[in-house]
Order: structure tokens, then C-alpha cells, then sequence
């Protein structure tokens, strides 16, 4: 009979080797909008072909290794063409926003996910809103003004944002939402017991058709791929295996063996992912101490408040 310590032991090695796959998870993503911002802005490849055809690089493997165990009854449920819906609109505002401001920028409206999960999730759900919510929603929307208020300088407050960044930050600010109610629908969708494999493979079958038809509706050129160097193509084929493949097939191995809860408590690993490859591949960077006290707020608060949602509450004794 195996000791019940080194039973423990192995348990607690599995899970923090799970971490670990989440926390490549969740550098894929936040590498995501430095990848989408580099390859519009410096290569030029048109916002919706870019979607497109790397979306259809991951479905060839989606293809071979997934579509054949799915059950065809599954894409019956409506609640998973809701879900393709969601995905396909977090998916055209994320990269739209990537076009249009800093990626760090977006990165950072995108740690106030948890905060709309919660918000949704006692609307449509009927869940209990976790604890500190509001205070949590306070400070992250207080560190979030301190980044994008900031001058340049660093003298004052006054907004030193263009008028693209403001249409780039409210886009990132939709596909927040949008991913919010993304999360949302994959926890019905896991009431409804739709595999999470069945899941991606919507998920990249819908933004496929999508990215795709708006692409030729407007009258993307799909000739500037031709005129791709090298380093572009290099930037692009990691763009597929770590941001939409990896990030994708990383969270979802992860979720099988750790917690949700878990798997969100190192989300705020996606702001310094993103602010390492902004300032390597984009030379993106803060300009002042008040964004850098903005970016400790949101990382800060996030951590604690995911933090918070891991601990049980302490219960109120009874009145006597």
C-alpha cells in the first residue's frame, strides 16, 4: 500500500506541473495583441486575413485529431453556437484594438475580465457575486485611469492618448466584455457536458468562416502576404503556435486537471507577458511613474481579488 504522504506529494506535483501548462496558457494570450499589433501596424497584413489564416492553420490539426471523436449531436445545442457568436466577437475586437492603441493597453482593460465574469455570472447564472467585487472593480478602474491618463512627461494627468487610442481602448473594452460572456457561456456549456474538445474546434471552425467572409466582403488585399520578409513570417508562425494554438490547447489540457479558479489566479501573468514582448518586438514602454503605479494597482488588485475567490470565507457566527 502507497503512504498517504507521498500520495499527497505526487498530487501536489501534477497540480503545480498543470500550473505551469496554465501559465504558458496565459503567456500565449498575453502575447496575443503584441503579436496582432506587430503584424498589422509594422509587417501590414489585413486585420481579418491575419485571423484567417492563421485560424485555418490550427483547424488543420482541430481536423485530424478532434473532429473525428466529436459527436455530431453535440452542434445541436444552442448554446454553443451562442458561444461561436461570443468567441467570434471577442475575437474581431481584440485584434481591431491591437490595430488601434499599445498592446500593454489592451492587455490591461483585459485583467478586468474577472470582474464582468462575476457580474454576468450572478445575472444569467444566478450566482452569488464573489466577495470584494465592487472594491476589486474600484481599483483596477483607478490603476487603468493612472496608465492611460498619464502624460508623457509624467508632470500631471492630462490625457496624452490619440484619437486612435481611444477607439483602440474602447474596442479592447468590448472584447472584454465579450469575453466575459465567452466564459460564461463555457460554463453552461460544461452544464449542457459539451466537451471542452468540441469547444475549440467551434471556436476555430466559426472564426474561420468568419474572419475569412470578412475579409473578402471588404476587399482585403491577400497579396501583402506575398510581401512578408522573413522575420514577418517568423513573427507570424509564432504567432499561430503560441498564441492560437498553444494558448488555446495549454488552457484547455489545464482546466482538465486543475480548477478554474485556479487557472485564473495567474491571469495577471498575461500583463507582464504582454509588457515584455511589447517593449522586445514593439519598443512599447511606460512613460511615466504614474502609468507604472496604474499597471501595480490592476496587476496587484486582480492577484488579490482571484486570490480572495480561493479562500473560503469565514463563516458569521450566530447571534446569541
Amino acid at each position: 500500500m502507497i503512504p498517504t504522504h507521498k500520495i499527497a506529494l505526487a498530487k501536489t506535483s501534477s497540480s503545480l506541473g498543470w500550473l505551469l501548462v496554465a501559465l504558458g496558457a496565459h503567456t500565449g494570450w498575453g502575447l496575443y495583441p503584441v503579436f496582432a499589433r506587430y503584424l498589422q501596424t509594422v509587417s501590414h497584413v489585413p486585420t481579418f486575413a491575419l485571423i484567417a489564416l492563421g485560424n485555418i492553420i490550427v483547424l488543420v490539426f482541430v481536423a485530424i485529431f478532434y473532429l473525428p471523436h466529436i459527436p455530431r449531436r453535440v452542434y445541436q445545442m444552442p448554446v454553443l453556437w451562442l458561444f461561436a457568436a461570443a468567441a467570434a466577437a471577442r475575437s474581431i475586437t481584440n485584434v481591431l484594438a491591437s490595430r488601434y492603441t499599445l498592446a500593454i493597453y489592451v492587455q490591461l482593460i483585459g485583467l478586468l475580465t474577472p470582474f464582468f465574469v462575476a457580474l454576468l455570472g450572478k445575472t444569467f447564472l444566478k450566482e452569488r457575486t464573489p466577495r470584494f467585487t465592487g472594491v476589486a472593480l474600484t481599483l483596477s478602474t483607478l490603476g487603468s485611469a493612472l496608465m492611460i491618463g498619464a502624460d508623457a512627461d509624467g508632470m500631471g494627468l492630462t490625457s496624452n492618448l490619440r484619437e486612435g487610442d481611444w477607439l483602440g481602448i474602447l474596442l479592447a473594452l468590448a472584447s472584454t466584455i465579450f469575453l466575459a460572456i465567452y466564459m460564461v457561456l463555457i460554463r453552461r456549456s460544461a452544464q449542457k457536458n459539451i466537451s471542452s474538445e468540441a469547444i475549440l474546434a467551434t471556436q476555430i471552425i466559426t472564426l474561420t468562416i468568419v474572419m475569412g467572409g470578412l475579409s473578402v466582403s471588404v476587399g482585403e488585399n491577400w497579396g501583402s502576404w506575398l510581401a512578408l520578409t522573413p522575420s514577418d513570417w517568423a513573427v507570424f508562425i509564432t504567432f499561430v503556435v503560441v498564441a492560437l494554438f498553444g494558448a488555446n490547447i495549454g488552457q484547455i489540457s489545464a482546466l482538465k486537471h486543475i480548477s478554474a479558479s485556479l487557472l485564473s489566479s495567474v491571469m495577471p501573468w498575461r500583463m507582464v507577458s504582454a509588457l515584455a514582448g511589447g517593449f522586445l518586438l514593439l519598443g512599447e514602454r511606460f512613460t511615466s511613474p504614474w502609468q507604472v503605479l496604474g499597471a501595480l494597482i490592476v496587476v496587484g488588485t486582480v492577484t488579490w481579488y482571484l486570490w480572495q475567490q480561493q479562500t473560503p470565507s469565514k463563516p458569521v457566527p450566530l447571534a446569541e
